[in-house]
């Protein structure tokens, strides 16, 4: 005997312009029947919070399948899965389309290449589950959009989840981002971990989904954001302190991957506060006084 809930959505095409939405979301538990072998249209996230079962590749390949795992459904890609027949398994799904789905694949959220997931804890990934099941309801005039939002949380908690990755982050991203304004290069950095640049972009794609140029650019640009609106240094002291010693190719870099000059977003963005303004991550309930 197995207890299943399903709802299925169709959101409107001006919902699908907001990146992703929700075309269903179902939890169920017990010996549930086999799925497949079948090829689906859109994405499939399915969470397996307790019990085994196998998973069977297009080639006829099974792996075993050991909660907490997720089972990445893709388009295009046939898929063949069962829990055990006398234990069942406990499970999640959602599925999902839209444009933004192939951004998250660039970034390595999404692995059509990676069925079978292992994840260090279920508990994340199923709490927007449940989230997005509560929302699904059909008097629910937020619906589409409630749950297309909950889809990009659902993929931030499934990456966090993921076994291979260390829950509070990768150390060499922690050190990256410690040592980022430093005026070192992407080399540099490598050789201060002991790793060759092949080895740090690995790094890197893997636990950021991006090269090691570009998070780096991302916190240095971050830090000069904060300098530029909360004091008023100079743009070439601010250059020096996120680590560019030639002020012009700092202000051309910023120009080009801000969308406007150091000196124009200081205009728009200055917030100078007596003091300054403080790194620690603020408590909602006890928020900082000036």
């Amino acid at each position: 005997m197995y207890h299943t809930w399903m709802r299925f959505l169709t959101p409107s095409p001006v919902h699908h312009r907001l990146g992703l939405v929700c075309l269903g979301v179902g939890l169920q538990y017990g010996p549930l029947p086999t799925v497949g072998p079948r090829t689906l249209d859109s994405h499939v996230a399915v969470v397996i919070s307790t019990g085994t079962g196998w998973y069977e590749t297009p080639d006829g390949r099974r792996t075993t399948v050991t909660a907490p795992s997720l089972l990445w459904l893709t388009p295009g890609i046939p898929h063949h899965y069962a829990p055990d027949p006398d234990t069942g398994w406990d499970e999640g799904f959602v599925g999902f389309t839209g444009p933004a789905t192939a951004t998250y694949t660039e970034l390595g959220y999404i692995e059509p290449d990676r069925p079978v997931v292992p994840l260090s804890d279920a508990t994340g990934p199923r709490t927007v589950i449940a989230r997005i099941a509560r929302a699904a309801r059909r008097d629910n005039p937020l619906l589409e959009v409630e749950t297309g939002a909950a889809v990009h949380e659902l993929l931030v908690a499934l990456r966090r989840a993921r076994a291979d990755l260390a829950p509070d982050g990768d150390p060499v991203l922690k050190a990256l981002a410690r040592d980022a304004c430093k005026p070192m290069s992407v080399a540099d950095h490598a050789t201060a971990h002991g790793m060759t640049l092949a080895e740090l972009r690995t790094a890197v794609r893997r636990g950021a989904g991006c090269s090691p140029k570009d998070y780096l650019l991302g916190i240095r640009l971050g830090r000069a954001k904060e300098l530029l609106a909360a004091t008023e240094l100079p743009v070439a002291s601010v250059a020096r302190r996120v680590g560019y010693d030639d002020p012009a190719y700092f202000s051309r870099l910023f120009t080009r991957r801000v969308g406007m000059a150091p000196v124009r977003f200081r205009a728009q963005e200055s917030r100078t506060v007596p003091g300054g303004w403080s790194h620690q991550v603020p408590d909602p309930d006890d928020l900082p006084r000036v």
